[in-house]
Formats: structure tokens, C-alpha cells, sequence
């Protein structure tokens, strides 16, 4: 029997208000949805966020604009899992977001906001989920912090989402008047070394329980070669993290499929394949060839669409893709 989970739609502005409906109605309307999964952006990467926990307000900021995208996961039927992305904390400094917010403040939101009840999905149709706020490494205490890390079973297949952003990893320092690189260095290593604490969680699970594969969810693109280019933002804060995916991916020797956002174009790929290719240069892993990666595209692409998985554990790869248009073409109307 095969079960369909929708990873829907992911990126920048797909829950605008001009096409938000469309989408909610596209993903409730499949039947065969049974859960909706966002790797993050809930904002385009030139909006302001938040000014959370800052007095006065910074002028552009826009306090109301998570409660509104909350609101709009509400209304999906099934399940939503969210993992946050760049653009709605790290990123929060920069002036291309009008210098708007605080970055520890607006993720510490977020968390306030959409993850107020541990282990508990949003959508109408909730169902509980293991939370690394729950089950934590007990000699990182820390770790209990990173409510948004969450891992469920379905159809033989174990997901697991991670905090890990764009931006180089939260590598880039953060511009005044938000300066405060021990605090941005901190944040950075105990969330990394969290992640792959948890990482190791999930693939410990998966090979206990006999799972068929195991599916990432997570916003940064880690192979992005623009920002590998001259003036990009590097990719160096990740390779702790991609050596350990890549040394649990050939352990556990089924079908990994990782999911990401960021660049915000479609494209499917094995990026560590091929350790003298352009990406597997990138990390130095051994090759990887277990390991398919999805980057979810954005919501401005024409045409629009959310990317539905079907899940089939008697299938060979288990996890097949498809995308599903919503917007022809979202620049000019929907549809």
C-alpha cells in the first residue's frame, strides 16, 4: 500500500497572501496527503522580521507577519511539520531585511510561536512527534532547547527535521547593531553539535526499528555553488555536519533522502556520489551513493508548485517525487 506525504511549498514567499489560498487548497484538496512538511523561509530574504524583544521597534520590522503565516499553517488538514529557515532569524540583522530584528530574539520567537507545544504538529489535523526537547542527549543538557528538531515513523520510513539554516550555518557575522560575535559563535557550535546529536538519534532509531529509509528535512542548501563562487557566502559551517551524514548515510546502506530549501531552485541530485565531482569536492566525504537530495523550489518559479513524496516501502528507491503546480505563474496572477 502505498502512503503520499506532501512537503508543500515550501520557500520564501509561498504562503503570500495572493497565492496562500491556492496552495492550501491545491495540498487539502489530494487525498493522498497525510502530512505537510516546510523547510523554512516563511518570508522572502528582503523582508523585515519581527523586532522581537526590541524596544523601540526598528523601523520596517513587522510583528505580525509570523502570527499570519502560523495562522495559514492552521488550515492545512494534515499535519505540518515546520523546520525554520535563514530568512526568519539568522538573517534578521542584515540590511537587505532592514537590519529588522535581533537574531537570537526572532528565533527564540519562532519557537515561542510554533512550537509552543512540544511534540505537537500545527495543522487541523495534529499528531504528536518525538521532539529533541523530549529526547535529548542527557549529557547535553543544552540540546533540550532545540524544540524544532523532531523525527516521526511512517510507512517503514523514519523523517527527521533539523535547525540548520542558510547563511553559511549562521557563519556570517552579524551586522550593527547586532554585532556580537561570541554569542553568533556560540549559537552556532552548540545548534551544530545539537544537530548532529540528533541526526545520530534518528539513523540510531532507524536501523532499531528495521526502517526502509530515512528522509532529512532541513533549509540550508549545502552543495549551493553560488556560494562557493567569489563573494558567496561559503560552505564551510556545514562540513562537520555533511561528514556525519555522509558516515551514517553508508552505515545504514538503504535509501536516504535529504530535503532542502534555500536556493530555491527544483532540482534532485547525489551530491556525494562522486567525491571528484564539483559537490562532492566541496565537503571531502568518501562517496555517498545512497544519499539523494531534493532542493524544494521557490514559490516565485513558474510555475508554482509544491512537491509531493510518495512513500512505498516495497518500492526499490521507497521514496519517489513529483511536483504538483498550484500558480502558473505567480509574477503575473494565480492561477
Amino acid at each position: 500500500m502505498k502512503k503520499v506525504v506532501a512537503s508543500a511549498v515550501v520557500i520564501a514567499c509561498s504562503l503570500m497572501p495572493d497565492s496562500a489560498r491556492l496552495l492550501i487548497d491545491s495540498v487539502n484538496a489530494d487525498p493522498r496527503v497525510s502530512l505537510v512538511l516546510h523547510v523554512g523561509d516563511i518570508h522572502s530574504g528582503s523582508m523585515p522580521c519581527t523586532g522581537a524583544g526590541l524596544n523601540p521597534l526598528p523601523a520596517g520590522a513587522n510583528p505580525g507577519w509570523n502570527p499570519q503565516i502560523f495562522n495559514l499553517f492552521e488550515q492545512f488538514r494534515d499535519p505540518l511539520v515546520y523546520t525554520p529557515g535563514d530568512n526568519e532569524w539568522t538573517d534578521c540583522h542584515k540590511t537587505k531585511e532592514l537590519s529588522s530584528g535581533a537574531p537570537l530574539n526572532e528565533l527564540a520567537a519562532v519557537r515561542q510561536l510554533f512550537f509552543a507545544d512540544p511534540g505537537t504538529t500545527l495543522g487541523v489535523q495534529k499528531r504528536r512527534v518525538l521532539t529533541q526537547a523530549e529526547r535529548f542527549n542527557r549529557i547535553y543538557p543544552a540540546d533540550s532547547q532545540y524544540v524544532e528538531n523532531v523525527m516521526w515513523r511512517d510507512s517503514q520510513v523514519l523523517f527527521v527535521t533539523v535547525n540548520m539554516p542558510g547563511s553559511n550555518n549562521d557563519g556570517l557575522k552579524w551586522t550593527a547593531p547586532f554585532t556580537d560575535e561570541t554569542a553568533r559563535g556560540r549559537e552556532a557550535a552548540q545548534r551544530t553539535g545539537a544537530a548532529i546529536r540528533w541526526l545520530q538519534a534518528a539513523f540510531a532509531r532507524a536501523e532499531q526499528e528495521g526502517a526502509k529509509a530515512v528522509v532529512i528535512a532541513l533549509q540550508a542548501d549545502m552543495w549551493d555553488p553560488a556560494a562557493v563562487a567569489p563573494g558567496g557566502d561559503g560552505l564551510g559551517n556545514y562540513t562537520l555536519f555533511v561528514h556525519e551524514l555522509a558516515a551514517l548515510s553508508l552505515h545504514f546502506g538503504r535509501p536516504v533522502l535529504l530535503l532542502n530549501g534555500d536556493s530555491h531552485v527544483f532540482g534532485a541530485d547525489r551530491p556525494l556520489a562522486d567525491p571528484a565531482s564539483p559537490s562532492g569536492r566541496i565537503h571531502g566525504t568518501p562517496a555517498v551513493p545512497n544519499l539523494t537530495r531534493i532542493t524544494v523550489q521557490g514559490s516565485t518559479s513558474a510555475p508554482a508548485e509544491w512537491l509531493r513524496l510518495t512513500i512505498d516501502p516495497h518500492a526499490p528507491g521507497v521514496v519517489s517525487w513529483e511536483n504538483v503546480v498550484y500558480c502558473n505563474n505567480p509574477a503575473v496572477s494565480c492561477p
